[in-house]
């Protein structure tokens, strides 16, 4: 998911049936444990489960193929990795549209691994 844009609750059209949208975020909730990467898109999008619309059906079609692309990949450490512990913090003060409230987010680093990341509204 792009960084900068900014998803609302009413891009495109409400979706007939949001009963596979909603399944559908309830399973990818579970890979966010092992997929950092896909964490910021899934939280955004499961804000959208009372009133899914095509835009955000079409950003989680999106989001299922990068997923289905990326299988192999994980978290690896080499042997000889340098134990330096590197933290980043960004907020950004009402950054929701829809909510207006801020968005706060961290990752963590050991070396060049990304070990923990966390978004935040």
């Amino acid at each position: 998911m792009e960084p900068n844009l900014r998803r609302s609750s009413s891009d495109g059209e409400l979706l007939k049936d949001p009963a596979s949208y909603r399944r559908l975020i309830g399973r990818l909730m579970y890979l966010t444990i092992s997929g950092l990467e896909i964490t910021y898109a899934i939280f955004t999008l499961s804000q959208f489960l009372s009133q899914p619309h095509t835009a955000h059906l079409y950003a989680l079609h999106h989001l299922l193929r990068y997923i289905r692309s990326t299988v192999g990949q994980g978290l690896l450490f080499s042997t000889n990795f340098e134990k330096r512990l590197m933290a980043y913090v960004d907020a950004d003060w009402a950054g929701c549209p829809n909510t207006r409230r801020s968005v706060t987010r961290f990752c963590v680093f050991i070396g060049d691994s990304l070990v923990v990341w966390r978004s935040k509204k």
